[in-house]
């Protein structure tokens, strides 16, 4: 069995990087775990390409040398999956897809043309749809009545991969959160009861990408890396042992929630392992938007203070904004811009409110009829909001707009990435010393021409940048990657602009609707109408 393996085109978001990625010559920021780890599963007998469409199109040849195309997808990439299950049905292939957009949705991916549909989690389902392969069958979907054991999930097959196209490699330690936020698919897709691999089964998958030639940057993809604080912290004591053995190769950045900075040893442990960088589902400064969410995790405590706790410990902090929250007051967007410099926080993704399906906020808004037809929330930050909210959509759109372009203003933005790193922690351990390759040598002095001769922030660029070696010399290094990063910002923040303001543009011509008004307050209007 042949089988070609398509990883569908992301369009442009925050993640996307272009700017950046175009700085180091790579072409995509992270690779499809996804694709590799199904190619491990299925029998290895078979043979396998893989192409990224996001590095590059699928030939001719490889669509004829394919018995079987294989598809994994998010909801971001729904148009370009659509598009390729198409492109494989008219070359007469078959289709297998799965992935969180085709579990989630799968009818959208039936209705192109897809022969099998292979749903949640692959360690469940791929055996059967294995099964249903050697009986000859054309067509079947796979679904699964429980969560998978992990620890017998193999080493992804990262040889498929054309390594020197992405930036950083991923790996997953854990699947699940043990959270309950309302807008959040990750417990619809993968449970609330975190799940995690053995030390030795992800020490195996570094081990692995070690002896690929591997030395660069690697995400820990999971949703919330603390889910299992204890299962981390036997995983973080023997990572940092490994990491010591083969001096320091990767540098690890991950996601996790705001209790992190509640746990000393959790966070020592992550910045002697090599972690620099997390990112932290904030969503809003709002408490009373945060209650009515059920993030309860970021109530507890002083969020500002969380944040300054995990820079200080060694960790450069990214957190993820939300505006248009149910009850939410004007302003929302000042807000967030208010919380982001008095926290020091340098990057942020920064979005209106999406309703994705299946999740306790898309069941609670079609109950009160408020999602919007044709419209499935895809959680890019230049998309309008998939429901009616319950103020003025073209309110929120504004504020958006301006307070994301505000966040990356480029003269507060590194005003605010100095005031991080002037606070941040460093390692006790340090890497051995060696030449840097001449296209990061290039790619400095870009932004050094540009951050520091071109543009407004010259005078800025050097003060800080000389304060930072003066003054915490430790993280020089990291601090001038967080400065490149505005190159994709800068951006980015017009791409935001332009594309929010034709929406509305578009939703305005065709008559904007009211905002939603709650049960409980329009029976307090009628109250109030009836004694007045």
């Amino acid at each position: 069995m042949r089988v070609l393996l398509v990883y569908p085109i992301f369009p442009k978001t925050f993640w996307s990087y272009e700017k950046i990625l175009e700085l180091v010559d790579r072409k995509v920021l992270l690779p499809p775990l996804g694709l590799v780890t199904v190619a491990a599963i299925l029998p290895q007998e078979w043979e396998f390409k893989l192409v990224d469409r996001n590095i590059r199109q699928v030939t001719e040849e490889e669509w004829a040398w394919a018995d079987l195309v294989i598809f994994s997808a998010m909801i971001v990439q729904k148009q370009d999956l659509l598009d390729q299950i198409q492109e494989a049905k008219r070359r007469g292939k078959l289709v297998a897809v799965g992935g969180p957009y085709p579990t989630s949705v799968p009818h959208e991916v039936q209705n192109v043309g897809a022969d099998f549909l292979i749903l949640d989690e692959g360690e469940i389902t791929l055996p059967m749809f294995i099964e249903a392969i050697q009986r000859g069958e054309t067509s079947g979907t796979f679904r699964a009545t429980e969560k998978p054991d992990v620890t017998s999930t193999p080493i992804p097959r990262f040889d498929l991969l054309e390594l020197d196209a992405y930036d950083m490699m991923s790996v997953q330690f854990s699947r699940g959160c043990p959270f309950q936020c309302e807008f959040c698919d990750i417990i619809v897709l993968y449970g609330r009861k975190p799940r995690t691999k053995t030390p030795a089964q992800l020490l195996a998958e570094l081990d692995y990408l070690y002896e690929l030639g591997w030395r660069r940057g690697v995400f820990m993809v999971d949703d919330n890396f603390i889910g299992n604080k204890r299962n981390v912290k036997l995983l973080l004591k023997e990572l940092k042992v490994w990491m010591a053995e083969h001096q320091y190769p990767f540098r690890f950045d991950t996601e996790a929630s705001v209790d992190l900075a509640q746990d000393p040893e959790l966070l020592e442990l992550m910045v002697e392992s090599g972690f620099a960088a997390v990112f932290l589902g904030i969503e809003t400064p709002d408490e009373d938007s945060l209650q009515l969410t059920k993030k309860f995790q970021n109530t507890r405590n002083s969020l500002t203070d969380a944040v300054q706790t995990i820079i200080k410990a060694g960790l450069r902090p990214m957190a993820g904004f939300i505006i248009g929250f149910d009850g939410e007051k004007a302003g929302a967007g000042d807000r967030i811009v208010r919380f982001a410099e008095e926290a020091a926080i340098p990057s942020t993704t920064f979005a209106m409110l999406q309703a994705l399906p299946n999740t306790a906020l898309w069941h609670r808004l079609k109950k009160e009829g408020r999602l919007r037809e044709n419209q499935d929330g895809n959680i890019n930050q230049t998309t309008l909001m998939n429901f009616v909210p319950t103020r003025p959509l073209e309110e929120l759109a504004r504020e958006y707009i301006e307070a994301f372009c505000t966040l990356y203003d480029p003269v507060k933005y590194l005003d605010r990435t100095y005031r991080c790193f002037l606070m941040m922690g460093s390692p006790s351990w340090k890497a051995p010393a060696k030449m840097p390759e001449w296209i990061i040598v290039r790619a400095l002095l870009l932004v050094i021409w540009r951050q520091g001769i071109k543009r407004e922030t010259r005078w800025k660029f050097w003060h800080h940048l000389f304060s930072i070696l003066k003054r915490n010399p430790g993280v020089f290094e990291h601090y001038l990657a967080a400065c490149a990063h505005n190159e994709h910002f800068l951006e980015y923040r017009q791409i935001v602009r332009d594309q929010i303001e034709s929406q509305l543009a578009e939703y305005l011509a065709q008559g904007a609707e009211k905002p939603y008004v709650p049960v409980q307050e329009k029976a307090e209007e009628k109250t109030e109408a009836a004694v007045s």
